[in-house]
């Protein structure tokens, strides 16, 4: 009966191992995919944000002699 006992908790101990692994490995998967989804969406903002004043300043003086 004991060795039965101990022979499960032996199994249990394989699995969690197991599973503790699998978790490992989807956590960095989330961890980069987060990373990732930040950069393309953050990186473009802040390109955008620099050539903004660029773009107004050629528009404007493109057109600053028709007004």
């Amino acid at each position: 009966m004991e060795q039965e006992i101990l022979k499960k908790l032996e199994e249990q101990e394989v699995k969690l191992q197991s599973i503790q692994v699998s978790i490992d490995k989807m956590r960095r998967y989330f961890f980069w995919t987060l990373i990732i989804s930040i950069a393309v969406v953050v990186l473009p903002l802040i390109g955008i944000i620099a050539i903004i004043p660029w773009f107004l300043k050629v528009i404007t003086s493109a057109y600053g002699g028709l007004m």
